[in-house]
């Protein structure tokens, strides 16, 4: 049997590659509410075969709260096995340190190729003691771990520039959008951690919306909730922004996310369940969110079923789609 690889050796893999659109799929449920692995193993194939560079599951956007710990194991294990190898699969994880770590463990033993650590549950904690929190994680398993700052888990610049020297923990994802602080969080690593190749990742909820400024400061990758059910709408973006093509990113930008983003900012919890609502939209039940997320309103259902019409059109005329 061969020795695992080392941390860093681990790490640098998966961040090389980790070069394309990350794929969030949303976790699915049966009618009576239990977990339909069937639709799940759908939905993330799907993905994958859209042309997702890795799967994220059981982060955000697939109610890692709502999961009970085997339901977690059996998702992570049903992604790696419909990945096979051919894209990469990151698990999330979270809560307090002694949770965090027993979610690692078990998205190590599901096959999992890295970790996600979401903010630790309810406190708001000092430098020191987020410090202690993700290097504690980061110890537990060989999985590379990319740690996401938002909510209650804001970091200084030197509490990034420690974090980068931690064996184990590759990268940040920002889903704050404070661009002043992260310019000077990437200044830090560069200064005080020079060595460390470390990874950036735009986090936001809708991540495309803010993809030309955060190409400002160098972070070109992004998680991207829409490629969970308009892969073809994401795809069509990420391509035009990759290749500097403005004229397509300005009208996905105007004629679909700017009001994607504000038809999400009309519900809470809508950054979750208006994309499980445009998977089913696209034919795939995946069933309803959980609580204490709810479900949107019908008129902005309808909203949604309009707005991926017109995105899909927006899509399908940009360069290089065939059309």
């Amino acid at each position: 049997m061969t020795a695992p690889p080392p941390p860093a050796a681990a790490g640098r893999r998966l961040a090389d590659r980790l070069d394309g659109p990350l794929f969030f799929p949303v976790t699915a449920y049966g009618p009576d509410g239990t977990l339909d692995l069937t639709a799940f193993r759908a939905h993330v194939r799907s993905g994958i075969d859209a042309g997702a560079a890795a799967v994220f599951a059981c982060c955000g956007t697939g109610e890692f709260p709502a999961l009970g710990p085997e339901e977690f194991a059996d998702c992570v294990a049903a992604a790696v096995e419909e990945a096979a190898g051919r894209v990469p699969v990151i698990a999330g994880t979270g809560y307090g340190t002694a949770l965090a770590v027993h979610f690692a463990r078990l998205a190590h033993l599901a096959g999992a190729d890295g970790l996600l650590a979401m903010p630790p549950y309810l406190v708001v904690a000092g430098q020191d003691g987020l410090l202690r929190h993700y290097t504690a994680l980061a110890a537990a398993t060989e999985l590379p771990v990319i740690v996401y700052q938002r909510d209650n888990a804001v970091f200084a610049p030197s509490t990034v520039a420690a974090l980068a020297r931690t064996p184990g923990i590759i990268g940040l994802k920002d889903g704050l959008g404070d661009l002043d602080l992260l310019q000077r969080i990437i200044s830090a690593v560069r200064t005080e951690a020079p060595d460390e190749d470390f990874l950036y990742v735009n986090g936001l909820p809708t991540a495309e919306l803010t993809g030309p400024a955060y190409r400002g400061l160098g972070v070109h990758l992004y998680s991207s909730a829409v490629f969970a059910f308009a892969p073809e709408i994401a795809l069509a973006f990420h391509r035009a922004l990759a290749t500097g093509d403005h004229d397509t990113v300005q009208r996905l930008l105007d004629g679909f996310y700017r009001p994607l983003v504000e038809l999400r900012n009309q519900g809470r919890g809508y950054a979750v369940s208006l994309v499980k609502a445009g998977v089913r939209l696209r034919g795939l039940d995946v069933g309803e969110v959980r609580p204490p997320l709810s479900e949107p309103a019908p008129a902005h259902l309808k909203q949604l079923a309009e707005l991926l019409h017109h995105g899909l059109e927006l899509a399908a005329a940009a360069p290089g789609t065939g059309a």
